[in-house]
């Protein structure tokens, strides 16, 4: 039996020749191992600090008239290094961007190839075809093996037609079966190393999901091509019946990353960028493209006060909101829900003139977004847009898409290449994970697909909390922007809460919303709550009005999941934020200003006041000078939150 090695640098290729071909690919820190082994069905295994991460794991293809990719026979298998500096137009975690990996990839003779890519931070891999003209994927086998006592934060689900906002359940990997349907991402733990299941690049194809086998594996399961769907109301269309293949595309074509972040500290988690790395980038200009804080309005249901006009959706309560803004910093506002007609967006309610509107918010150099539903715009798309544009909007909000089977993702990518040919931002609401686009489409500045604080407004179990919201940096914002829409003025512990739709208030410490904003990554965040209410909160004003969206640097300090986290970031002007979070345990943490450059720095910071654990909306607001040298000991009540300014001397 003879065998051929060739190695360069900390990856390794081995042939043999007899029975099947074996590969093998290392991180650049050689603390992760693939091994691809291709006999009769092609499986890969990840080895992690010496231990298995992934057992043996099959993988495949099924295209049209081509079969199964188990079948096919190797051409030749190459390996590569890359270490290059992408710089982010927008500038979610870091200025910089560090994408160092060694890659293999393995040709087989009909045309296929198969790349794995291993990082020091998790490992990667896609299949490829290099065919040419119209091409079918009937199927696409896919599977993480672990073991059957390892558990899994598990975004359950009923179907595939879903907002994707869901609490995370945990189990047992044994203890998910084929019954049970999850969304992405999920996050396995793996005798305390965790492993984030998610996908990258996803163009043309429907996104990936997640069911068990009820032992030691979760699969990979697709919502198939619809072939017919059928509207159900003013914004549902539901797919009713779908065909026997995933999705019909053009080949040569590139299929979406399946990707796995591994992190043996949960906290490095949150500075894991491999979906945007894995993702294809523009060579468009989007220098146009600016991050901000939105004044919303729908959360607080227009339920303003201490004016001389009646409240609501009508062109003077939009111009409350455009006062507010231009005073505090904030770059736009959204009309929600009620400004048109819903089936039709060139129709605008009678109580709003959207030309006077739009004059004004321009003379307050604030912009304006137009919520939608993505039915109406789907109808109308270019003469909407076009309209829009004339009347200075600066972006659209498109929600309850609900769906990513191939013709959804299609979808997106029609809406954001339009949006951007006119210049327009896009967040998209109702939406699946994020999946990398915003870096093809930059103006794709924030998505949903999160059970954030919109579902306070009847939430009746009480689950958007700060368990919930302990699990999302570990979890969901992995993935991408995260637009779980912060900012209650109107807090509450556990015993005190109740939903109240139109005037709403949150679960948790004031000072657990204010934190949000360093540790939840949006380049669009919103200030949930009513303007006024804002207003009466001068001290917490002070905050939201300066911390920035994006960031030129991200230290995750120390976290657990579903427990608490902390989080320092360096805004673009060299100032430092830090939040820290907790769940429903009060907790002592102590945090290390070592991260500072030499020299003094004036620290505002906002802290649980001390009856906290009684009245939610209890703070204290107070002013130091430090230095690198200190450590700071943060006291957080139940359900509670810390943040901090930094701004050298």
């Amino acid at each position: 039996m003879k065998k051929f090695l060739l190695s360069t640098g900390s990856f390794l290729l081995c042939i043999n020749v007899l029975f099947a071909q074996k590969y093998t690919v290392q991180a650049p820190d050689q603390q992760t191992e693939i091994t691809v082994l291709v006999t009769d069905r092609v499986s890969y295994s990840v080895i992690h600090n010496n231990a298995t991460l992934i057992s043996p794991s099959q993988i495949g293809l099924e295209l049209e008239g081509k079969g199964w990719s188990p079948a096919l026979k190797v051409k030749k298998a190459n390996l590569r290094s890359s270490d290059e500096e992408v710089f982010p137009i927008v500038r979610q975690k870091n200025k910089v961007i560090s994408d160092h990996y060694n890659e293999l990839v393995v040709d087989f003779k009909n045309k296929l190839s198969l790349v794995f890519r291993a990082y020091n931070n998790g490992v990667a891999y896609r299949w490829e075809y290099h065919g040419k003209g119209p091409l079918k994927v009937v199927n696409e086998l896919l599977r993480f093996t672990f073991n059957a006592d390892d558990s899994v934060y598990y975004p359950q689900e009923t179907g595939f037609y879903s907002h994707n906002e869901r609490l995370y359940q945990k189990y047992s990997v044994a203890g998910i079966d084929s019954q049970k349907l999850a969304s992405l991402p999920a996050l396995v733990d793996h005798e305390g190393t965790k492993v984030l299941i998610t996908e990258a690049d996803l163009y043309d194809y429907p996104g990936l999901w997640l069911i068990g086998n009820g032992k030691n594996a979760l699969k990979g399961i697709f919502p198939a091509h619809p072939s017919q769907e059928k509207e159900t109301s003013d914004r549902d269309r539901i797919v009713v019946e779908r065909d026997h293949f995933l999705a019909e595309t053009m080949a040569p074509r590139s299929l979406p990353w399946r990707v796995l972040m591994i992190a043996d500290k949960d906290a490095d988690l949150i500075s894991n960028q491999l979906v945007y790395l894995l993702s294809r980038a523009t060579k468009e200009d989007f220098s146009w493209v600016k991050p901000g804080k939105v004044a919303w309005d729908w959360w607080n249901a227009n339920n303003i006060y201490n004016v001389d006009f009646r409240a609501g959706i009508n062109t003077d309560t939009y111009k409350y909101y455009i006062d507010f803004a231009a005073s505090n910093g904030l770059d736009y506002i959204i009309l929600d829900e009620g400004w048109s007609d819903i089936r039709d967006l060139l129709k605008v309610v009678p109580t709003i003139n959207l030309d006077e509107l739009s004059a004004y918010a321009k003379q307050k150099n604030v912009g304006i977004i137009l919520w939608m539903t993505w039915l109406a715009l789907d109808k109308q798309l270019d003469q909407a847009l076009d309209q829009f544009v004339q009347w200075g909007v600066r972006g659209i909000k498109v929600d309850f898409m609900q769906r990513d089977d191939q013709l959804m993702v299609n979808f997106y990518e029609r809406v954001a290449k339009a949006a951007a040919k006119r210049k327009l931002l896009v967040d998209f609401h109702g939406a699946y994970k994020p999946t990398g686009m915003e870096r093809l489409y930059p103006n794709v500045i924030s998505l949903e697909g999160v059970d954030g604080l919109d579902q306070s407004k009847w939430d009746n179990t009480k689950s958007i909390g700060p368990d919930h919201n302990l699990m999302l940096p570990f979890i969901r914002m992995c993935a991408g922007p995260m637009d779980y829409t912060p900012g209650a003025m109107q807090n509450a512990q556990k015993s005190d809460w109740h939903p109240v739709f139109n005037n709403p208030s949150s679960l948790g410490t004031r000072c657990h919303q204010l934190a949000m904003y360093v540790i939840y990554e949006s380049p669009l965040q919103m200030l949930a709550d009513n303007p006024t209410h804002y207003m009466r909160e001068p001290e917490c004003l002070d905050f939201l009005s300066k911390v920035p969206t994006v960031w030129d640097q991200t230290l995750p300090l120390d976290g657990k999941t579903g427990h608490y986290v902390v989080v320092a970031r360096k805004a673009a002007n060299g100032d430092w934020y830090i939040g820290a979070m907790t769940d429903w345990s009060p907790r002592e943490i102590s945090i290390s200003l070592s991260f500072l450059e030499n020299g003094n720095y004036s620290m505002d910071l906002w802290q649980d006041g001390i009856n906290a654990d009684r009245n939610a909306n209890d703070f204290k607001k107070s002013h130091e000078t430090v230095d690198r040298s200190r450590s700071l000991t943060v006291h957080l009540a139940p359900g509670g939150g810390w943040v901090a300014r930094l701004v050298k001397n």
